[in-house]
């Protein structure tokens, strides 16, 4: 049951990375001029997307400790207000989940259990503290979830694009609690990300995610590929594709089936 919330709440963060149809991927546009400064490059990554609604057909992968067929995903974004999300395995409904401002919620439907939570609960799934909406609006776009700063961190430039790297253990307390992280983000020449490592020095827990196979599209840069890795007392791995896109508004029923067992995250 967990490996199937796990796989929900990490897909629907970052799930809608790609929200635009391919065009010539073959040779990518740049669209960012030369970098003259620090205050430009930080300018730069912390600029937003705007879109209104997307419908996302996606694939998803996992390998969690347990058999988990290949799932179909349908993700819908409303921008600022909600993801919704539904699975299926073999054309049959697996699970379903739902995340706005106030929480996230979701239900398995093979051994009837469902979780209605704050935040805590996907950010114990990915064993960090930081995960609130706006962190996870950042997440879905491809875009810088963390606050950084050239105080705080080094940049550097190298044959790929740019690192950033925190400059000392940063601090990060969300709901009263406190957890010390080491940073590391890549990103390309033209300042997209594609490469985020926290390291939890206290335990060595992981949180890794990649972005690949980025398009350009209406000057913004989306990314069709994702890999999650959390590491912690054992490794998941979540490989996510996103094959099919429709920008219009949808319905997205969500309601918790008769007989259900609320379950919590230990």
């Amino acid at each position: 049951m967990k490996s199937y919330f796990l796989i929900i709440f990490s897909a629907l963060l970052v799930t809608s990375c790609s929200v635009k149809k391919n065009v010539t991927p073959e040779q990518p546009i740049s669209t960012t001029k030369p970098i003259e400064n620090n205050n430009q490059f930080f300018s730069t990554i912390g600029k937003k997307s705007n879109f209104d609604a997307v419908k996302i057909s996606s694939k998803i992968d996992a390998k969690t400790g347990s058999f988990i067929p290949t799932l179909d995903a349908v993700i819908y974004i409303e921008n600022g207000q909600k993801i919704w999300m539904n699975l299926t395995a073999v054309i049959l409904q697996a699970a379903r989940g739902m995340a706005t401002p106030d929480g996230v919620k979701g239900y398995y439907k093979l051994d009837k259990t469902y979780i209605d939570s704050d935040f805590s609960y996907l950010n114990k799934l990915l064993n960090v503290n930081f995960i609130d909406y706006n962190a996870l609006q950042n997440l879905l776009l491809g875009k810088t979830f963390l606050p950084v700063s050239e105080n705080n961190y080094k940049l550097t430039k190298n044959a790929q694009g740019f690192n950033l790297s925190s400059k000392e253990t940063q601090k990060i307390t969300e709901n009263g609690k406190t957890t010390a992280y080491n940073i590391s983000l890549d990103y390309d020449n033209d300042l997209n990300l594609s490469h985020v490592l926290l390291l939890n020095p206290q335990n060595n827990d992981q949180l890794e995610i990649s972005y690949y196979n980025r398009e350009i599209l209406n000057n913004e840069s989306f990314p069709k590929n994702v890999k999650i890795i959390i590491k912690a007392k054992k490794t998941d791995e979540i490989l996510i594709e996103n094959t099919k896109f429709d920008f219009s508004r949808m319905e997205t029923p969500y309601s918790v089936p008769a007989n259900y067992k609320k379950t919590e995250i230990k």
